[in-house]
């Protein structure tokens, strides 16, 4: 099952509300849209950009799966931090997105 994972300072996981500045709330979705690339228009592996700025992450929850390979990578994270497959296309659409609208800047 796909959980919303949100990254927040300092790779704290904030989960079901807000922060100090408010309640979470999505700006806007980087790549493309489910209906484009899954076979239902709801539920499907997503990045959004919040309205704070940072990034929120629809995906699979494979921690149990790479956790003990971070190490390898010279990686780690806390136990409040999950690691979060998405499909590569729904990566690089993404980083599209962001680029062009870096590019803006």
């Amino acid at each position: 099952m796909s959980e919303m994972v949100v990254m927040g300072q300092m790779g704290r996981e904030v989960r079901g509300g807000g922060t100090a500045g408010g309640p979470l709330k999505i700006l806007r979705r980087h790549g493309s849209a489910p209906r484009e690339r899954c076979n239902t228009n709801v539920t499907c592996p997503d990045i959004f950009e919040l309205t704070d700025g940072r990034f929120a992450v629809v995906g699979l929850d494979a921690t149990v799966e790479l956790d003990g390979q971070l190490a390898e990578v010279q990686a780690g994270r806390a136990a409040e931090e999950r690691i979060v497959v998405l499909p590569r296309e729904v990566m690089l659409a993404a980083l599209r997105d962001v680029k062009q609208l870096n590019a803006g800047d």
